[in-house]
């Protein structure tokens, strides 16, 4: 089943070192570009992230973000480095003594400056950890966004097949009554003529004419890019690509055809032929 490369989804998870959060947003791409914005805690683990979206999807921007809230301290002691702390003011007091009217210290300003206190370090290891396995949790709602989206665009698809394989059956059960007009129409017009036309030569020009306005092959390339389409759409991987160049293929088809045309009806079958693949061509450019 195709898969559209427009989707978002977001998780969230509680640990013992605090709440972990990502959101994944992707949009239509030629190719997978990431973009990944990954908090201090776990900036070690972008590679093994960048692995598991590679693993996962095979195109689009993906916008990935992962947000950590630490768990509240407010049962820990605060302590003070205390050597940290007596440089810091040293220096508050050189600064002091340059000043002419110097502002008291602020105490809690003095608590902000790094080092003064004393953090415990925070164990990465499991925290990333958690981050990976929400991050997979999270990669499979995108993943399923895309294929509930990818169903759509499949039906739609279909649909637009149906209507060109009609348009290309209409066409062939028109040809020869076009053709056959169009003898008519030149027959007449040189019986309008005071010297008589040669048989012979009158057979060859139509015979040209007609070969000329010949669309059998274009027809029968439309009919197999149609089929084309629909086994392509039948495949379990990325097939956007490949839907692309078919589009390429059917709308060169039918501007031949609306070039070759010798009446008004087949025109018109040409121009909605083209609508009907350029709709295609639309959703496909969503396609993974």
């Amino acid at each position: 089943m195709i898969r559209s490369m427009t989707a978002f989804a977001r998780q969230e998870a509680g640990t013992g070192q605090g709440t972990l959060s990502w959101e994944l947003r992707s949009v239509n791409h030629r190719y997978l570009e990431m973009g990944i914005r990954l908090p201090d805690e776990l900036r070690a683990a972008e590679p093994a992230v960048r692995a598991r979206i590679n693993e996962r999807l095979g195109r689009g921007k993906v916008d990935a973000v992962c947000r950590f809230q630490p768990a509240a301290a407010s049962a820990t002691p605060v302590e003070l480095d205390t050597d940290n702390l007596a440089r810091l003011l040293a220096a508050c007091k050189q600064i002091d003594a340059q000043l002419p009217q110097p502002a008291p210290l602020n105490p809690v300003e003095l608590l902000r400056w790094p080092g003064v206190m004393r953090e415990e370090e925070l164990d990465a290891g499991p925290l990333m950890e958690a981050a990976l396995s929400l991050l997979d949790k999270t990669l499979e709602e995108l993943v399923a966004s895309r294929e509930t989206e990818g169903e759509k665009i499949h039906g739609l698809m279909l649909q637009r097949c149906d209507a060109i394989h009609k348009l290309v059956a209409q066409a062939r059960k028109r040809l020869p009554e076009i053709t056959a007009a169009l003898r008519e129409k030149l027959v007449a017009r040189l019986a309008e003529l005071d010297t008589p036309a040669d048989p012979g030569r009158l057979e060859q020009e139509l015979v040209f004419l007609v070969q000329k306005l010949d669309v059998d092959e274009e027809m029968d390339r439309l009919a197999g890019h149609i089929e084309e389409v629909r086994d392509v759409l039948q495949r379990d991987e990325p097939v956007g690509r490949r839907l692309d160049f078919l589009m390429q293929e059917l709308n060169r088809e039918a501007n031949t055809l609306g070039s070759k045309s010798a009446a008004a009806e087949t025109t018109n079958i040409s121009v909605e032929l083209k609508v009907l693949i350029e709709q295609m061509r639309e959703q496909v450019q969503n396609t993974e």
